[in-house]
């Protein structure tokens, strides 16, 4: 899966804007304006998997962002 982000786009974003901007969306259904964060299914993906999927561009990446569902 790629992302469809401008080339020299970096995504650093703090702990606040991750729960707060991030996390609170995504919550309460909203959009969010540029698609950074994936859906991964923690429980039907392989670990060595992880990295490929939650790309962001095409640089190397030493951090991952996603969201996934806590399996009950």
């Amino acid at each position: 899966m790629e992302s469809c982000v401008p080339p020299g786009f970096r995504f650093h974003p703090t702990d606040e804007e991750l729960v707060g901007y991030y996390l609170r969306k995504k919550i309460a259904s909203k959009k969010i304006d540029l698609d950074v964060i994936r859906d991964i299914d923690l429980y039907r993906i392989e670990p060595w998997d992880l990295q490929e999927r939650c790309r962001i561009g095409y640089e190397e990446q030493n951090e991952w962002y996603f969201f996934s569902h806590k399996d009950k």
